[in-house]
């Protein structure tokens, strides 16, 4: 492996980046026009152009990938996740141009990707499944039939992705119908695939994932379970390892289930099976993720191993490590989102006119940002990820609060003063928290208005205390202050919700 085109952005590219140096391994970022100037361009030995703003014209577009790879030298490509990370095409044409793909083969990504296919071998594998229908090419007429004789509630389920995406919840099967079209035509859009399947809507689960490395030779082995059961509409907002519900004979369980569904479907490189778990213990599958997970750093900080180092060396043609048995001590990420919580999490992209990040022992941040950059609207608005580690769940939990607490960024929305509540929550610290959590406890929540005083001021401060280790942008940040300050005057929305900062009262 002489180089590394990464197929990504953001965050997820930074830390592929950062993989690669201390690898010594050479490595080329590319960009979209929205891109330009982003974090990801300036860390990377190279950044080449791949197209205009619009996905389908860059991040999305295998040829132009496939080009830039060939331009810049590299024989490997990363394709991260979201995107292309699970597009059995890309890795494919990647093969076809003499390019190492960084994750599992064409034919494994197809088998897992597609969830009516993964549901019925895992079936097969004596895995079990949630009870429902899973049929390719099921009409709308046969998928009605069969919630019926199922009952309610349910799920509508998209075949060929995930993260919530022409996912829909369904009460009583008689109104199916209209839902189906509505849930049809997201996942046509969403993954050029309109196929659906039908699952029992489990009411008191927990989402649990056992994190997967197989080797080319064969090896197969686990590092322990990730929780990702605090949810937003069937998206991960807060993961951690281990998970305090999981008991050492539930956990031996699961990672014996992972290991032999990844066998059935002939995995190499890492990835992660997911579970849906019930109160009593009682488990069902959910899908395999062929990829690197966004929350791959709790396990990282939990087991030492770093994941994206292990996926280069497997794609580099070598056998898996002695890797540790089990975790030490806990780890807790939370996702931060240029969204606004006060508004529907509508997304909120923007500037970024100033940033300070948390620091110190335990702590670690992934993130795309930096000051005087513009979050696109094009994307994904996750932005950044923090982590805790600490020897217990309650130390850790802890040492999050403090992080959030001194995590600042000026411009944009985002979400930190939501996730600072949710984890302050006293089920959240008990543990006690199921795929509803959300829903059931934070439907109506609000920002404190005097936090967000606080933050804005604060916030200002820090706009003027900028570093200056690129006068130009801390000139932009000041400039673009000074003109949010005079909006504050007659726009109260600016004042009350266009600055975010951890700070907690007093």
């Amino acid at each position: 492996m002489r180089k590394v085109l990464i197929a990504n952005r953001g965050e997820v590219a930074v830390r592929i980046i950062r993989a690669c140096r201390e690898l010594a391994l050479p490595c080329a970022a590319v960009y979209s026009e929205a891109d330009r100037d982003a974090l990801h361009t300036r860390l990377a030995d190279q950044a080449l152009p791949i197209g205009g703003a619009p996905p389908a014209d860059s991040y999305l577009n295998i040829g132009r990938l496939i080009d830039a790879a060939r331009a810049c030298g590299a024989n490997a490509v990363h394709p991260g996740y979201g995107f292309l990370a699970e597009s059995p095409e890309f890795a494919a044409a990647a093969q076809d141009a003499g390019l190492k793909f960084v994750g599992p083969p064409p034919a494994v990504i197809a088998r897992v990707g597609d969830k009516i296919a993964a549901r019925r071998l895992m079936d097969r594998s004596g895995i079990p499944v949630p009870p429902g229908y899973a049929e390719p090419g099921a009409t709308d007429q046969a998928l009605a039939a069969a919630a019926e004789r199922i009952g309610g509630p349910l799920l509508i389920k998209a075949a060929g992705g995930g993260g919530g995406r022409g996912m829909r919840f369904v009460e009583v099967p008689s109104s199916i119908l209209e839902t189906l079209a509505s849930a049809r035509r997201e996942a046509r859009a969403a993954f050029g695939n309109d196929d659906l399947f039908l699952e029992r809507r489990l009411e008191q689960v927990r989402h649990i994932e056992i994190q997967i490395a197989a080797d080319e030779r064969g090896k197969i082995c686990h590092l322990a379970e990730r929780e990702c059961s605090v949810q937003r509409r069937h998206q991960k907002l807060i993961e951690e390892a281990p998970s305090p519900f999981v008991t050492s004979t539930l956990r031996r369980k699961l990672a014996e289930a992972a290991l032999a569904a990844a066998s059935a479907a002939e995995y190499v490189n890492i990835g992660s099976v997911e579970f849906l778990v019930e109160p009593s213990g009682r488990f069902f599958f959910l899908e395999i993720n062929p990829r690197l997970q966004v929350e791959h750093g709790v396990t990282e900080l939990t087991m030492g191993v770093d994941l994206v180092k292990l996926q280069l060396r497997i794609a580099a043609g070598e056998a898996l490590p002695a890797l540790p048995a089990e975790a030490r001590g806990h780890a807790i990420e939370c996702r931060i989102y240029a969204e606004d919580p006060a508004h529907d999490f509508v997304p909120s992209p923007g500037p970024v006119l100033a940033l300070k990040e948390p620091t110190g022992h335990g702590i670690r941040v992934d993130s795309g940002l930096r000051a005087g950059w513009q979050v696109p609207a094009a994307y994904d608005p996750l932005v950044a990820k923090v982590m805790a580690w600490d020897r217990t769940r309650d130390d850790a939990i802890a040492r999050m609060g403090e992080a959030l607490r001194n995590y600042a960024i000026l411009g944009c929305r985002t979400n930190l003063g939501f996730v600072q509540d949710v984890i302050r929550h006293e089920l959240f610290r008990s543990g006690e928290t199921t795929t509803r959590f959300l829903e059931r406890h934070f439907a109506a929540w609000q920002q404190h208005i005097g936090e967000d005083l606080l933050a804005a001021a604060a916030a200002a401060v820090l706009a003027e205390a900028q570093p200056s280790g690129a006068p130009s942008d801390r000139s932009d940040a000041s400039a673009a202050g000074r003109a949010a300050a005079a909006s504050m005057a007659w726009d109260p929305w600016s004042r009350l919700g266009r600055w975010r900062m951890g700070g907690d009262r007093g």
